[in-house]
């Protein structure tokens, strides 16, 4: 018999989902590794991706068809070996959208409204006006990546009142964007913008796509939104920009190094706001990411091949 594993603690209900759409397959689930590490070689589907099983998985003589990542982002995935396996992988990408959008908007609110700088003076006892008190009606908003993040933080952006650019490779308009570019725009909605929002994924092409000259073309009254992936950035360059007041301030969901070390310089930025890549987290996510994963393991049960998010290892994402 066939072998299913899912490192995901699903609910009874969902279980049972599973074991109805996959009669022929024994399946092993649970966060507790013990359930299920003993099988994960005979294993032709793995829901939850481990790093644990690139030893055991990434065989010549594997039986691992289908990989169903409960994340976006691939970037720690060995995708040649995968591919060279003719391993499917797919993600969770389209569910992160409200969430992502939210943070995002919370982060731009927070530097607008010196909600950052006022949250450190009530942990302190301090009562102290700061100036300037901005806002963000009128203002300009770019957005590095135009997914289903970015669509939804521009609708948002918009109703705020603002000017919206955006970059995405193909360059396709969107209505929820005053004017789209393709990559060759970046420089122009750098220079434009009075809040830089990248959501883009990691791959070859983006790895520090944003550094000191990407930084040297921003506004200096500019803040910078980062929840795609750290290394889309240079630390280093970022920290110099925001220590010097190339660039205002930072919101910063990931990093190039997480968790961020604790002798990181921009722990103590008072310009610069830090989550630790919680972005997409929502009570939601675990029966979104389900619900994906299901519709995928009876699309892959019905034709050998997933059909939700199936990730292209050329393009890697």
């Amino acid at each position: 018999m066939s072998v299913i594993i899912c490192t995901i603690e699903p609910n009874e209900e969902q279980v049972e989902r599973i074991r109805s759409a996959a009669p022929d397959y024994e399946l092993l689930y649970g966060r507790d590794k013990e359930r299920w590490l003993h099988r994960v070689q005979e294993a032709e589907i793995i829901i939850g991706w481990r790093r644990m099983f690139e030893e055991t998985c990434l065989r010549p003589e594997t039986k691992l068809r289908w990989v169903q990542s409960w994340s976006a982002g691939v970037d720690t995935f060995p995708l040649d070996r995968m591919a060279e396996l003719g391993i499917h992988l797919t993600t969770t990408s389209g569910i992160h959208a409200y969430p992502i959008s939210e943070t995002i908007l919370a982060m731009m609110l927070g530097f607008t409204r010196n909600l950052h700088i006022y949250a450190r003076n009530q942990i302190a006892g301090r009562w102290v006006r700061t100036d300037p008190l901005l806002e963000m009606h009128g203002k300009t908003a770019g957005i590095i990546g135009f997914g289903a993040i970015g669509e939804e933080t521009a609708r948002l952006c918009k109703a705020f009142g603002m000017r919206v650019l955006g970059v995405r490779l193909s360059g396709r308009p969107s209505p929820n964007a005053d004017e789209m570019y393709d990559v060759s725009g970046l420089d122009q909605v750098l220079a434009e913008s009075d809040y830089v929002i990248v959501t883009l994924p990691l791959t070859r092409e983006t790895r520090r796509m944003f550094g000191r000259e990407q930084f040297a073309r921003m506004k200096k009254s500019a803040m910078f939104i980062n929840i795609g992936r750290g290394g889309l950035v240079d630390e280093q360059a970022l920290v110099e920009a925001l220590h010097s007041g190339e660039i205002a301030g930072a919101g910063l969901d990931v990093f190039e190094t997480e968790p961020l070390p604790e002798d990181s310089p921009l722990w103590s930025m008072d310009n610069v706001i830090i989550t630790p890549h919680t972005a997409g987290g929502s009570s939601l996510y675990h029966e979104r990411a389900f619900e994906i994963a299901l519709k995928n393991l009876r699309s892959y049960l019905q034709t050998g091949m997933p059909s939700v998010n199936l990730v292209d290892y050329v393009k890697q994402y």
